[in-house]
């Protein structure tokens, strides 16, 4: 049986303060959170951007072997 808001407020008004604490964090996340949709959008733009940047010399690549050999530096 599926609960009506007002019985699911007063279910989780009987958790203790720390779990209800956790629970109000997460569903105010949950309302800044973009969508899958604008996410992959938002990455998009972000990549266009990037290698514009690339192409127009504002940026600089790094080669793989490169980044690798810094991550395994970084992490031992």
């Amino acid at each position: 049986m599926a609960m009506n808001d007002e019985q699911l407020e007063a279910e989780i008004m009987k958790l203790g303060l720390d779990a209800r604490a956790r629970l109000a964090e997460n569903l105010l996340l949950s309302l800044d959170a973009p969508s899958d949709e604008e996410n992959l959008r938002l990455w998009v733009v972000e990549a266009e951007r990037r290698l514009k940047d690339l192409r127009e010399g504002r940026a600089k690549g790094i080669p793989a072997e490169e980044v690798f050999r810094r991550a395994r530096q970084a992490i031992s």
